[in-house]
């Protein structure tokens, strides 16, 4: 059994492709909350008056507040919000709970998902929103395919920070 959380080694199984893409698209829904009240709390304390002055440090702002957003929460019972929701947790690859630097490291390489579609478009400088939206969604969906690639059917950067998805069902209340 890993520590806290009950899981033994042969609950380990990866949660399906379809779950943890609900998990991402509702940790979007939630995130949009998140990050206008940082947004909001970034252009009260810097006195923003437009929105392309300080962008390079609204855009840090955001950047850093997600990164303590998603490794508290990883590493602090290793579900967010949206993971919770949809029965999926963090563990590393014994099972156990994650580290704060594990969570970290989770969280720059997780930038993965959309870090090849946006260098692609800084690169050819195009500025339209529909293909923007589109490239970015094609290689997110590309990268979500990768891990039908892994054995256990984790995502790249999970593999490389020694984490994995796992389904996980809190285990019921005893009754009185």
């Amino acid at each position: 059994m890993s520590e806290g959380f009950g899981v033994s080694s042969g609950d380990l199984r990866a949660p399906s492709l379809r779950r943890r893409l609900a998990a991402f698209a509702y940790e979007g829904i939630l995130l949009f909350g998140v990050l206008m009240i940082a947004g909001y709390l970034f252009s009260s304390l810097t006195q923003q008056r437009h929105a392309m002055v300080g962008r390079h440090g609204l855009q840090a702002f955001l950047f850093v507040v997600l990164g303590v957003y998603f490794t508290w929460f990883w590493s602090h019972g290793g579900q967010t919000v949206a993971m919770k929701a949809w029965h999926v947790r963090l563990v590393d690859r014994q099972g156990h709970a994650v580290t704060q630097p594990r969570a970290l490291a989770r969280y720059l390489l997780s930038w993965l998902w959309f870090a090849p579609a946006l260098i692609a478009l800084d690169a050819s400088g195009t500025r339209d929103p529909g293909i923007m939206f589109g490239v970015v969604f094609v290689g997110a969906a590309l990268y979500a395919l990768l891990s039908r690639l892994h054995p256990t059917r984790q995502f790249l950067h999970d593999v490389v920070c020694g984490t994995r998805l796992i389904t996980f069902h809190t285990p019921p209340k005893p009754r009185a």
